[in-house]
């Protein structure tokens, strides 16, 4: 009975925020969209638009964490714990409750008392005290534990309950009494909490969020001699920069390519050029994930937007799904500096890099990867037999090209916007959403076939993603800070400029870091953690920043889509609905040639920056 009336209350809870993120959502479309025409076409810029959007954005970043939560779609590393029995899996899923109740609840106080102290502070063009938009935080801290612990009542075993509280609360109290111990011994204390705690949560399958969060929070309330309330400010400084705003924004874009239907009409097009050679699908599909990536922004999105589109058909023609799923990691790999990924931008509003910059020099490398992957795909169409589809006719060819015309523009028309200044990184998808609107209403009113009833579900999809990654930047910047401030960052700089090689023997250390961190703490985490740690080493060395930003995330896209550990190795594997253990044999060529031409990128800097 209980169990029943704590899930009904979630379920009322959830709702509400649900509909209260997407009308954030669309409201901050809106919002930007109209900052961009009265600024750059009326020529009257709305002066206040970018405190409001701020203002809704850290909202809408809590608010869509709690959705994940509720979810079970933040971020984590699952691959250890599902080698376990049933049971012992549950056990784990309840520790991991665990340990984000006790996060938030800890921070819930902090954050009340952030929020009030930011009341005396008002914005200079809305007037209005900074308090409210700061009380996002606690607000989202107790969603958190009201979350986690609706789902300990409802879903765990009561001596599952007891014996996870008592783990915590063991290390808890181990960490407290050999404190003044810890402290003695200086930075070595971070092994203690930064490698066997951080690395014990990962490994048990808590959300990398909340493996950040607890980590940082053991660190600062036994070591370090500041009050629990930094990790609050961290949050807040972390998750509000408006330049993360195109996260979500970028989020909705892929989930309305995928609704108005532009990802298959993209996909016919290619399919009747290239679909006629041998291997040629393979080609549609490198092709397709190369220009979609740079619409929707999300991994995932572009996946799901390209793989059930044309696997159908590849399988009918012969080819093995393995293999297929295989491609399908590797141009998800070779494809994350495409502009406007998510990672580009994410880097550049952490590390302090010009998001247009890496917008131009994201696009060589990325290409250069695809040819790679091209290469491997011909080599192999030689020696498989598959077959091909038949030869489209010229009136076929531009029936299609008519139909995808609107997709190959949109790329052009959000990298023109950047480059010529009509929109920044965070306002350009804004003018993204509009022009695929637009095309999904002329679509309807023509042939119709747009299913409006998955708009609100994808949109809910959209804000429960964005505010996962979102909490992973605020929370990371906490711990970023506190590694920072125990004098780790200076340690590892002076470290990484004494490799022996120089640049050479520097950059391969850190392709090789980024390859291990991508795998482990998936992509954006890894970025947003060691980037700022490790970029000053950079820069002491004279490696231009665009350049090494580059190379840092195709590394760290390498990790990520490589087994056994890789996180978006298991999202294209459950794209193309084959087991994963099955695939893994077939990847291993695809991640070396990715690995090769990463290299090749990174002592070839003009790849990078020869369009700067």
């Amino acid at each position: 009975m209980l169990s029943r009336s704590v899930v009904a209350v979630k379920t009322a809870v959830m709702r509400l925020v649900g509909l209260l993120a997407v009308a954030m959502l669309v409201f901050e479309s809106a919002l930007l969209f109209t900052g961009v025409v009265f600024r750059y076409f009326l020529h009257k810029p709305i002066i206040w638009s970018d405190e409001l959007a701020q203002s809704v954005f850290i909202w809408l970043c809590m608010f869509g964490a709690a959705l994940a939560l509720d979810r079970h779609e933040h971020m984590r590393l699952t691959a250890v714990v599902a080698r376990f029995s049933r049971r012992a899996q549950n056990w784990f899923e309840t520790l991991g409750l665990v340990i984000i109740l006790l996060f938030a609840a800890y921070l819930i106080g902090p954050g009340f008392h952030h929020a009030g102290s930011q009341m005396v502070v008002t914005s200079p063009a809305l007037n209005i005290p900074d308090g409210y938009r700061a009380l996002a935080i606690p607000v989202g801290m107790c969603l958190f534990a009201f979350i986690a612990l609706s789902h300990l009542l409802a879903h765990s075993r009561w001596q599952d309950i007891i014996s996870a509280a008592a783990v915590v609360a063991v290390v808890g109290y181990a960490l407290w009494y050999f404190a003044d111990f810890m402290y003695d011994i200086g930075n070595l204390n971070l092994i203690v909490f930064f490698v066997l705690v951080l690395g014990a949560c990962v490994m048990s399958g808590v959300p990398i969020a909340f493996c950040f969060g607890i980590a940082t929070l053991a660190y600062i309330v036994n070591i370090a001699e500041v009050p629990p309330s930094i990790v609050v400010t961290r949050i807040d400084e972390g998750a509000s920069h408006l330049v993360l705003l195109a996260v979500p924004l970028f989020v909705v874009l892929g989930v309305l390519l995928q609704i108005s239907g532009m990802a298959r009409k993209l996909i016919d097009f290619m399919s009747s050029i290239l679909g006629h050679i041998r291997g040629g699908l393979n080609y549609v599909l490198l092709g397709a994930m190369f220009l979609v990536s740079g619409i929707s922004g999300s991994k995932v999105a572009d996946m799901a937007a390209v793989a059930p589109a044309l696997f159908p058909e590849m399988k009918r023609k012969g080819a093995d799904e393995n293999d297929l799923a295989a491609l399908l990691s590797a141009t998800g790999a070779m494809t994350e500096t495409i502009p406007p990924s998510l990672v580009l931008i994410t880097i550049g509003a952490v590390c302090g890099v010009s998001i247009s910059a890496l917008f131009i020099g994201g696009l060589v490398p990325a290409l250069v990867c695809t040819l790679a992957i091209a290469l491997v795909c011909y080599l192999k169409s030689r020696k498989n037999a598959q077959d091909t589809l038949e030869r489209a006719n010229a009136a076929e060819i531009g029936r299609t090209f008519v139909w995808a015309l609107p997709v190959l523009i949109l790329p052009i028309i959000i990298r023109v916007c950047v480059v010529e200044g009509v929109a920044t990184a965070t306002e350009v998808a804004s003018i993204g959403i509009v022009y695929v609107i637009i095309y999904a209403i002329i679509v309807q009113m023509l042939i119709g076939g747009v299913d409006k009833s998955r708009i609100y579900p994808m949109l809910i999809e959209a804000t429960s993603l964005s505010g996962a990654i979102l909490l992973i930047i605020g929370v990371a910047t906490a711990m970023a800070w506190a590694l920072t401030q125990s004098g780790f960052s200076t340690t590892l700089v002076e470290f990484m400029t004494h490799i022996p090689g120089g640049v050479f023997g520097f950059m391969t250390v850190s392709i090789v870091l980024f390859v291990l961190l991508g795998s482990i703490l998936e992509g954006i985490p890894a970025i947003v953690l060691f980037g700022p740690l490790i970029f000053p080493a950079a820069q002491a060395m004279h490696i231009h920043e665009v350049h090494y930003a580059i190379v840092v995330i195709l590394a760290m896209g390498i990790g990520l889509f490589a087994p056994p550990l890789g996180v978006g190795f298991y999202s294209a594997c459950a794209i193309s609905k084959v087991n994963p253990d099955k695939v893994i044999p077939k990847m291993w060529l695809y991640l070396v040639v990715l690995l090769v031409t990463t290299f090749v990128i990174a002592f070839v800097p003009w790849f990078s920056i020869g369009f700067l």
